[in-house]
């Protein structure tokens, strides 16, 4: 088996990540990393982890591929291409494996008849703040939210064969961010994959730990949407949601209308748009609240509502972005 990884200026993420796969259960058969042109010492950790690994002998090989400029969508292909064996594993820097991540995530593709193509695993929150857990849950779904059969696996948690890669033509490389959807969507509707999810292969990965890096983000991932010109019924329901909630709190806060039936309307429209924009998310704060004391969890579900509503103005910002970028280049898919 071979593990896929791209990394750009991940020093102290890939070392940990190195140790988490050398311990994984069976370890893997080699491991083909990435790099896309790292400016932080990342790549002579990598080469020193290689010839350490090479010295002691460790059953799982380690090498070290340098790609500066490249997208991750290339990164990936590259190491694909360079690996040596057919079952692969694919994964990011900055996540933590469950012990037995690797094992579960191959089983499928390993059984006689192979029960899957794809295999898609899950993935977890790992924070460090009370901000990084609310955004935890404003952003990623529980597992009781997942409908595996319209499952699209994130390439930090996926195993494949190269023959469904292969096929596909692999990971769309004229796309910056939101690669591994195009690559899902392809996989299911091109070829018809049978794709498989496996919850107990779960990826730890650590939230952004600001709001600006979170903003930054979302937009990115917006905007290739708008690239790939992917979920436009999605995107326009949120402005038009938008569009409505801010005309009902103009109404609201108007002087001329904040007694009318009008305003009173309005003012029920907002407080339960609201409320049902955030129970979702409440829901899952509340449900992995754990030891958090009330204050602290008082001021995590404060800090919902700006987390969502950063996180919808920055793919209202990055979308139109993205479909101007797809304009100007009528070629792209």
């Amino acid at each position: 088996m071979s593990v896929i990884v791209t990394v750009l200026n991940e020093l102290r993420p890939i070392q940990a990540l190195l140790e988490n796969l050398l311990q994984q259960d069976p370890p893997p058969d080699e491991i083909v990393v990435v790099d896309g042109g790292s400016t932080d010492g990342t790549v002579e950790v990598l080469h020193g982890a290689a010839a350490d690994w090479a010295a002691r002998a460790e059953r799982t090989e380690l090498r070290v591929i340098s790609a500066p400029g490249s997208l991750i969508s290339q990164g990936r292909n590259r190491a694909i291409r360079e690996a040596r064996h057919d079952v692969l594993a694919v994964t990011d820097a900055g996540v933590q494996l469950a012990p037995d991540w690797l094992r579960l995530i191959t089983a499928p593709l390993l059984s006689s008849p192979p029960r899957a193509d794809v295999v898609g695993g899950f993935f977890l929150s790992d924070p460090r703040s009370l901000f990084e857990r609310a955004l935890g849950a404003a952003t990623l779904p529980g597992l009781d939210e997942v409908r595996p059969h319209r499952f699209l696996p994130s390439s930090r948690s996926l195993g494949l064969r190269r023959n469904v890669w292969q096929q596909v033509g692999g990971y769309p490389e004229w796309l910056d961010y939101g690669e591994d959807v195009v690559f899902d969507l392809d996989l299911r509707r091109s070829l018809g994959a049978r794709v498989a999810f496996e919850p107990r292969a779960v990826a730890h990965f650590r939230p952004r730990s600001s709001l600006a890096a979170f903003f930054r983000q979302y937009y990115r991932y917006a905007r290739g949407d708008g690239k790939a010109h992917l979920w436009p019924e999605r995107h326009a329901v949120r402005y038009g949601a938008y569009a409505l909630g801010l005309a009902a709190a103009a109404s609201l806060l108007s002087g001329a209308s904040r007694s009318s039936g009008l305003g009173r309307v309005a003012g029920l429209i907002t407080l339960i748009g609201g409320a049902c924009y955030l129970r979702r998310p409440a829901t899952r704060l509340l449900d992995q609240a754990g030891d958090a004391k009330p204050l602290e969890l008082a001021a995590m579900l404060a800090l919902l509502p700006l987390l969502r509503a950063t996180g919808d103005v920055a793919k209202m910002s990055g979308y139109p972005m993205g479909l101007l970028w797809r304009w100007r280049r009528r070629w792209a898919p």
